[in-house]
């Protein structure tokens, strides 16, 4: 497989497990919305630490194959969303709280922000160097 088409895989294998993972932070930021009196808030922060950790996972194992320290890792994508997330989490309060925007449309543009922003940092920062080398990737190799 050229350098181009394992490329071309690896972000339409991101794309479809961070789709997965805005699925549970879409779901878990509705049931928050709709079944408590919560704000935006601490409705977006407690969705958005379940998708970073379903899509940390998955992505790890099988978009960028990485055997990386996971602790090193984990601290890597911690930095990114140190962040991240105040950035989102005051910006998309803003939005909906004081300009009134529809939370949904705040949460997909967030969403939309993160899903771009996070694959290039996870692949030029936290796996830099450390593509395909877990078990995985040396199997489908041989």
């Amino acid at each position: 497989m050229t350098d181009n088409n394992k490329e071309s895989l690896r972000v339409l294998k991101f794309f479809l497990f961070s789709v997965s993972a805005g699925i549970i932070e879409a779901v878990a930021f509705a049931i928050l919305t709709e079944f408590t009196k919560l704000p935006y808030w601490p409705c977006y922060l407690t969705a958005l630490i379940l998708s970073v950790l379903w899509n940390f996972t998955l992505n790890r194992e099988f978009t960028f194959k990485s055997a990386a320290n996971v602790p090193k890792a984990m601290f890597l994508v911690f930095l990114f969303y140190l962040v991240f997330t105040p950035v989102t989490t005051v910006g998309g309060n803003y939005l909906a709280e004081t300009l009134h925007w529809n939370e949904y449309v705040v949460l997909g543009l967030t969403m939309a922000l993160n899903l771009s922003t996070e694959y290039l940092y996870d692949r030029f920062v936290v796996y830099r160097g450390m593509l395909d080398t877990n078990k995985r990737a040396k199997k489908q190799q041989k």
